[in-house]
């Protein structure tokens, strides 16, 4: 459980625009403090054996479908958008029931076996972390601070969380529902603030898994290098999507209507770049203009659309600048395209773009925002290569009807999880492997089977069944 905090944040309400929170900050030596007393119950977490972790995830499972509404409401008081705190809340519950189902086969030791060497038997064991710190983002508060905790609980770590600063009003909340899993609380604890306490995580973990911006991933990853601890990092990306001439346009637009709108666009796996053949280009950019423009805003009440605020403070400068850049150097908003205040919070109208270059900073650097530039391309070389002319690698999806040649292409993407003929699928399917390229991340996959991998160490026993070794002295 949280430890009482000497001081305090104020808290911006992203809807109003004004503080409306006061967030306990843990400073080095508390955090520290909590790190101890994870390190101390994680043995009897391990011990303790997998079927009984699998039961205290099964209860926190319970325990969050009991709390359900308070939760939503927390995560809705934290990022002023409802449906995806909605979504958030279901997802981690089905994050928890998948693994309870994949554990007992991922964690099971496998038979001892003969080494080449004839006497010599090898039996593997799996050694957890004793502590995982995880500091995750602002986007999706819940998800993002359990997707690699949960994981790392089924292995027999304990767990260290720091959520942003920006929404951090779910975590009493969750910390009740914690509080009723008999076990969980003595391995599962919340630290709240902003960097000093992300970095006094990352020098009480033995492990680290962060979710964020590249430039606060490479400083994570730096101070992990110098405790000589691993760390993954899940970083920005700029996802594009490829159009073919070939492709169904109504799904391509459909799919890419919620690729790059949901969440008002602030998903690390959200399209942001749009190319498109060009013997299609001006009709698929109208139907699109068309579909992103009958999007709404959840204001003033949280269900009177689709798009919610501007969650953090810091964002709105940046899409403001973006856009400006663009509309100096010549790209045209079809729809939307301007910031605006809503009850003193920042909203940006639903935007697609035309007439971008690769010259714009709204194609070069993640935006973050809900909107979507619109460019040509003449052949499927010039699509590959516009696409992956970028420093980032997360996701990005292609369609075509003829599958095999979005295989092709796809094949070509410097990106981690590609999505063929649906869009930002990444975020929705958990179960499938990948790795960040480029500036997008480092480290090993956080979603799929082998996600567990990150939180245990392979230890080895060499037996000798009972000959001697012809290398010993003396033989």
């Amino acid at each position: 459980m949280t430890q009482t905090a000497a001081t305090t944040l104020s808290i911006r309400n992203p809807r109003t625009g004004q503080p409306d929170y006061e967030l306990p900050v843990h400073d080095a030596e508390q955090v520290a403090a909590a790190a101890r007393a994870l390190r101390e119950a994680q043995p009897a977490w391990q011990d303790g054996g997998l079927p009984a972790r699998l039961a205290a995830v099964a209860a926190f499972a319970e325990a969050i479908q009991a709390r359900r509404e308070a939760l939503v409401a927390a995560l809705t008081a934290d990022t002023g958008r409802h449906r995806e705190s909605v979504m958030e809340v279901d997802a981690i519950v089905a994050t928890l029931r998948r693994w309870i189902n994949d554990a007992p086969v991922l964690l099971a030791d496998a038979p001892p076996r003969q080494s080449q060497i004839p006497h010599i038997l090898i039996e593997e064991r799996k050694r957890p972390y004793p502590v995982a710190g995880v500091i995750s983002p602002w986007n999706f508060p819940l998800i993002l601070s359990l997707i690699d905790a949960v994981p790392a609980l089924v292995a027999g770590c304990a767990v260290l969380i720091k959520p942003s600063e920006v929404t951090s009003r779910f975590v009493p909340v969750l910390e009740q529902v914690i509080a009723a899993v008999p076990g969980l609380p003595a391995v599962l604890r919340f630290v709240t603030g902003a960097g000093a306490t992300g970095e006094a995580v990352v020098r009480n973990s033995d492990v680290l898994c962060f979710t964020g911006s590249v430039r606060t991933g490479r400083r994570v990853g730096e101070l992990a290098a110098q405790h000589f601890i691993p760390c993954h990092l899940e970083l920005g990306g700029k996802d594009a999507a490829i159009v073919c001439a070939d492709a169904d346009i109504e799904l391509a637009v459909r799919a890419l209507t919620f690729g790059s709108m949901v969440n008002a666009g602030q998903t690390c796996m959200s399209i942001e770049r749009c190319y498109v053949h060009r013997s299609i280009h001006d009709r698929f950019a109208a139907a699109l203009a068309d579909s992103v423009g009958r999007l709404r805003h959840c204001h003033p009440g949280l269900d009177d659309g689709e798009l919610g605020p501007i969650i953090a403070a810091i964002q709105a400068p940046i899409v403001q600048r973006h856009l400006e850049d663009a509309y100096i150097k010549g790209a045209r908003a079809l729809t939307g395209g301007r910031l605006l205040k809503l009850g003193g919070g920042d909203w940006l109208e639903p935007t697609v773009l035309v007439d971008a270059r690769h010259d714009m900073a709204i194609v070069s650097e993640e935006t973050f925002a809900a909107v979507l530039p619109v460019m040509p391309f003449d052949d499927e070389d010039e699509a590959i290569r516009l696409a992956n002319d970028t420093s980032y690698g997360l996701s990005g999806c292609v369609f075509s009807r003829d599958v095999e040649r979005a295989r092709r292409i796809a094949s070509r993407l410097n990106a981690g999880a590609i999505s063929i003929n649906d869009a930002a699928l990444t975020g929705m399917v958990h179960d499938a492997p990948k790795q960040s390229f480029g500036y997008s991340g480092l480290g090993g996959s956080r979603m799929g089977k082998p996600s567990l991998q990150r939180f245990y160490r392979m230890q080895a026993f060499l037996i000798n069944t009972g000959e001697a070794s012809p290398w010993w002295f003396g033989h």
